[in-house]
């Protein structure tokens, strides 16, 4: 999935990430859980959080850049990208301040049943962390990212890395226990199966 709301500039160092109003979050992922429909998000600044029991992607990139929230300063992510993924046990976590009420997380869940798992096409991830088991099939490590030959066509101009710079690529990847903090992520489609949408008062995050 190629994001058409991509912000930001080109950062040389590499570094390892969605949230809009808790409401808008949850139209959104209640529009996603009926089927395949294409996603794109701007870039608040604020962190979330996803875990996963098991993402399997193919045609995977891992470059870096910045992104620029609105009325804020850059901030460097590291962008995974995938041609195709299915992640099992999809969780997606953010806590939100609401006037009067106070902090409230919103939580999202969908692939649970190990036969149903979450799928998207085109997927980017902008993250600041990550924590995870990983096994990578046919990986190159210090690819030029201008010669990039795995994984979604890159972004380029402002809205992609320097020109350049560091990038790694693999035919396919399988990451378990996953664990990662987020700006943003986009994908061209995104399937969420059996999703369940909740709100809790206080934090819950996902881990």
């Amino acid at each position: 999935m190629e994001s058409q709301a991509r912000g930001g500039t080109r950062w040389r160092r590499f570094g390892l990430v969605m949230v809009p109003s808790v409401a808008a979050t949850a139209v959104i992922g209640v529009a996603l859980a009926q089927g395949a429909l294409a996603a794109s998000f701007s870039v608040s600044g604020q962190e979330f959080k996803v875990s996963a029991g098991r993402l399997y992607g193919e045609g995977f990139v891992q470059y870096s850049q910045s992104v620029q929230p609105p009325n804020g300063r850059d901030r460097p992510v590291a962008v995974s990208a995938f041609e195709y993924a299915e992640i099992n046990n999809l969780c997606q976590s953010v806590v939100v301040p609401v006037p009067v009420v106070g902090d409230v997380t919103l939580r999202i869940g969908a692939g649970g049943d190990p036969n149903r798992p979450v799928e998207a096409d085109n997927l980017f991830i902008d993250m600041s962390q990550l924590d995870a088991q990983a096994v990578f099939t046919n990986i190159d490590i210090g690819v030029n990212v201008d010669q990039q030959s795995r994984g979604p066509r890159i972004p380029g101009g402002p809205r992609g890395p320097e020109a350049g710079s560091f990038a790694q690529q693999a035919e396919s990847v399988v990451l378990t226990d996953v664990e990662q903090t987020a700006l943003a992520t986009s994908a061209g489609t995104f399937t969420l199966t059996d999703l369940n949408l909740s709100v809790h008062r206080g934090a819950n995050e996902c881990f």
